[in-house]
C-alpha cells in the first residue's frame, strides 16, 4: 500500500540476517521483519499482515514469531491474526496478561532464529509491561535492539497512557521513574555500535520529540537524545511527565484490544454496511464527511462533521469520535471510502461504522465565509476560539483574547462557547479548525461560525508549530 514504505539494513556480510523496516505515516509507526536462514519473526506488526507475508514470501522464509513488545495504544497489532494464518508464536511479557495463545517473553528468555537469538528485556517505563528486543548474531555480538516505546530517535516514551488501562495500572510518576531505572541499567549499558529500531517516528503522540531519523545507533543516543542525559531521577521525572501531547479518546479502547487481540482485517472490514448515497440517515448519529474544506463548505448534511482525508486522519477520528461511539463515513468516491475504512481499522474504529456513503444529493447545509477585513480590523466583534494543543498555546497566542479549546476537547466543552456574537475558529494551519467549525456549527445555530482557515498564516506574530 502507498502508506507504507520499507527499508533493508543488511547488519553482516556473510549469511546474511536481513532487518525490514516497515513504516506507516498516518500513525508514524514502525514494524519490523528479522529473516535469518529461511525463518522469520515479526516485531510490532501493524493491522494489515499483508506486507508481511509478502516480505516471507519474496525472502523464501517462513513466519515463527511475532513480538508485541507492549499492547499498544495507538494502533492495532495484527498479531493475533498472524498467529492463526500461519501458526507463528506471539511472545509477549507475562505482564501484559494476554488473552490469546502466547508464550511469556521476559529477561532471561531468548528466541532463537536459526543460529541468531533474540533476547527479551524488561523495559517498564512507557507501560509496565514494556520489553525490547535485542539481536544477538551468530558470533555472539549484540547488534541491534528493537526499541517499542521505550527508546525513540531523541526521545523516550510517554509515561501517563496506562494510569487506568491494561492489565497492570501505573500513575505516571512511577512509570516515569521505572523509565529512568530501564534506560540508565539496561539500555544506555549496551555497547555504542549496537542498531536502534523504535516503534515510531516523528508526528506520534507516544513522545514529545521524535527524531525524522527512523534508526539510531546506541552511541548516537548517548550524545543527542535529552532523555539519556546526565541527570538525578527527580530531574527526569519532572522532565517526562511536563507538557506531553493530548491523549487521542481511542488509546485505551486499543490497549485493551491488543491485549484481547482483534480479528482479522479483511473480515471486519467486509462487514461495514455499504449505504447508496441518500440513505435516510439516523439523524442521532455522528457523521463524519471526509471530503476537502472546501467542498464540506459548499454542501453537507446538517450536522456533520468535517475530518478531512489525509495524512492524520486515523488520529483526528480517533481524537474527536469516542471509541464505543457509532458513525456514518461519507467520502469522495468509492475507492476512497474504501481506503478510508482500513485506515479507521487500523485503530480499530471499523466496528463503529454505522455505514459508508458518498455525499447525498441532499447535502444543502453550508458554512459561510469570513469576511477577512472585517475580522483584520474588528476583533473584538468576533468571539475567537484556538483549538490549538496546550503545549502550542503556551508557546505563543494569536489573539489576546481567544478561548483555547483543544480540538480533542472541543465536543465536550460547547457550553462554555458564548453565542452573543459570531464565532471565528483557528488552529496553526487549518486543518483541525475546518473540523473544529464544523463541529461548532453544528451544536450553535444561533449565530454565523467562520473557519479561519490558513488565513491564520497572516495573522502570527512569531513562528508556531503547524504540524497538523
Amino acid at each position: 500500500m502507498s502508506h507504507v514504505f520499507a527499508q533493508e539494513h543488511y547488519l553482516s556480510l556473510h549469511l546474511i540476517m536481513v532487518i525490514q523496516q516497515f513504516y506507516d505515516k498516518g500513525l508514524a509507526h514502525a514494524s519490523y521483519a528479522i529473516v535469518r536462514l529461511g525463518k522469520m519473526v515479526v516485531i510490532d506488526p501493524s493491522r494489515d499482515p499483508q506486507p508481511y507475508y509478502e516480505f516471507a514470501t519474496s525472502h523464501n522464509a517462513a513466519i515463527v514469531g511475532v513480538i508485541e513488545t507492549h499492547p499498544h495504544a495507538d494502533f492495532i497489532s495484527s498479531h493475533l491474526e498472524i498467529h492463526q494464518t500461519t501458526g507463528a508464536t506471539i511472545y509477549v511479557s507475562k505482564l501484559l496478561g494476554a488473552e490469546y495463545p502466547h508464550e511469556t517473553f521476559d529477561d532471561g528468555d531468548s528466541i532463537q532464529l536459526a543460529d541468531i537469538k533474540l533476547k527479551a528485556i524488561n523495559t517498564p517505563g512507557h507501560s509496565p509491561d514494556s520489553i525490547c528486543v535485542l539481536a544477538v548474531d551468530e558470533n555472539g555480538t549484540e547488534k541491534a535492539i528493537f526499541t517499542g516505546d521505550t527508546l525513540f530517535i531523541g526521545d523516550v516514551g510517554r509515561p501517563d497512557l496506562r494510569e487506568q488501562v491494561g492489565n497492570i495500572t501505573a500513575a505516571k510518576e512511577e512509570l516515569a521513574r521505572q523509565m529512568y531505572q530501564s534506560t540508565r541499567k539496561k539500555i544506555m549499558t549496551l555497547p555504542h555500535h549496537v542498531a536502534v529500531y523504535p516503534a515510531h517516528g516523528a508526528g506520534s503522540l507516544c513522545g514529545r520529540h521524535l527524531s525524522p531519523d527512523l534508526d539510531s545507533t546506541i552511541g548516537r543516543e548517548l550524545r543527542e537524545n535529552y532523555a539519556l542525559a546526565a541527570m538525578d531521577e527527580p530531574r527526569f521525572v519532572d522532565l517526562l511527565i511536563a507538557d506531553q501531547p493530548f491523549v487521542p479518546k481511542y488509546f485505551g479502547h486499543d490497549v485493551d484490544l491488543n491485549k484481547r487481540g482483534a480479528e482479522p482485517l479483511e473480515k471486519s472490514i467486509a462487514a461495514v454496511p455499504h449505504l447508496k448515497r441518500n440513505a435516510l440517515l439516523d439523524q442521532h448519529c455522528v457523521i463524519v464527511d471526509t471530503r476537502p474544506r472546501a467542498v464540506f463548505r459548499k454542501g453537507h448534511l446538517a450536522g456533520a462533521f468535517n475530518i478531512q482525508n489525509g495524512e492524520r486522519f486515523e488520529t483526528w477520528l480517533g481524537s474527536i469520535i469516542g471509541p464505543d461511539e457509532p458513525y456514518y463515513l461519507i467520502g469522495t468516491d468509492n475507492s476512497t471510502i474504501d481506503l478510508l475504512i482500513r485506515k479507521a481499522a487500523k485503530i480499530g474504529y471499523e466496528k463503529n461504522i454505522r455505514g459508508v456513503l458518498l455525499s447525498p444529493e441532499h447535502a444543502f447545509d453550508y458554512l459561510p465565509d469570513i469576511d477577512l477585513d472585517h475580522f483584520r480590523t474588528h476583533p473584538a466583534l468576533y468571539t475567537i476560539i484556538d483549538v490549538r494543543n496546550q503545549n502550542e498555546v503556551n508557546k505563543g497566542i494569536v489573539f489576546a483574547k481567544a478561548l483555547t479549546i483543544p480540538l480533542p476537547e472541543l465536543r465536550d466543552r460547547l457550553a462554555e462557547i458564548p453565542t452573543d456574537k459570531p464565532i471565528v475558529v483557528h488552529c496553526a494551519a487549518g486543518y483541525r479548525s475546518a473540523a473544529a467549525c464544523s463541529i461548532v456549527a453544528a451544536a450553535i445555530g444561533i449565530v454565523p461560525v467562520y473557519d479561519l482557515g490558513e488565513a491564520i498564516a497572516s495573522f502570527m506574530k512569531r513562528e508556531l508549530p503547524v504540524k497538523e
